[in-house]
């Protein structure tokens, strides 16, 4: 995933992890950078395009910071001429969309889906529900609930972390049970978040709550989850992981 190294430069990210894939043999694949509403972000998105490696792209639209600051049609947001601009080109290059917005912009994502049904979306870190209170926690299945109407959306259950609050399956395990229920488990996956999930959680407890947030799923249904879907949304190489089975 895009790590905007240098935001100036994008495909200099794309080339150095290509060359780290020819050494090393992974990554295997990536989400690529480019700032939609660039200048030339159609020359952007073809040198991305280009490496074999890139899948698809992401780039944080503008947005408020509260959900009372949100107002429509602001620049460089999804409502923006000239971000949508370059959000069409994805389809003509085959590449797919990673979003990371509040809930509070879901209803301009919802819009971009439509739109555009030929673009895959991913909204990432599970559409960021930070503020846990019982308001906030419905404001949020609403807004993905109106996201998941669109078919060619899909939800990256990750980025769970409370700001000074540890990681623990008891916070966050009914949440990611909630999104799945929501967009169903054939539309979402897991995601790490690493390294910046370090800052509340370590991998072996993340990857526990995953697992436990699943356990009373069919194995078939487990495998979509921490596998299948992953490798059918990105067209990854295919593999044989590990799954429980009871």
């Amino acid at each position: 995933m895009e790590a905007e190294w240098e935001r100036t430069s994008p495909v200099e990210e794309t080339r150095w992890l290509s060359a780290l894939a020819a050494e090393c043999g992974l990554p295997t694949a990536c989400v690529a950078h480019a700032r939609l509403d660039a200048p030339d972000a159609a020359e952007v998105l073809a040198a991305q395009a280009a490496f074999p490696l890139v899948r698809g792209i992401r780039h944080k639209p503008a947005a408020a910071a509260r959900w009372q600051d949100f107002r429509r049609g602001a620049t460089g947001s999804m409502d923006d001429p000239a971000w949508r601009e370059g959000y069409a080109q994805l389809e003509g290059r085959g590449l797919s969309f990673d979003l990371q917005a509040p809930r509070w912009h879901l209803e301009q994502a919802f819009d971009l889906a439509t739109d555009s049904p030929q673009t895959s979306l991913i909204l990432n870190h599970t559409g960021l529900p930070s503020d846990r209170s019982a308001e906030r926690l419905r404001a949020w299945r609403h807004a993905l609930e109106q996201l998941a109407r669109a078919p060619n959306t899909a939800l990256k259950i990750s980025g769970l972390g409370q700001r000074g609050v540890r990681w623990t399956a008891g916070d966050n395990v009914p949440v990611m049970q909630e999104a799945i229920e929501v967009f169903g488990f054939d539309r979402c996956m897991f995601a790490s978040n690493f390294p910046v999930d370090r800052l509340v959680g370590d991998y072996a407890t993340i990857l526990d709550g995953f697992r436990a947030a699943i356990a009373h799923r069919p194995s078939a249904e487990r495998r979509v989850l921490l596998h299948a879907n992953a490798v059918r949304i990105y067209r990854l190489p295919n593999c044989n992981p590990v799954v429980e089975s009871t």
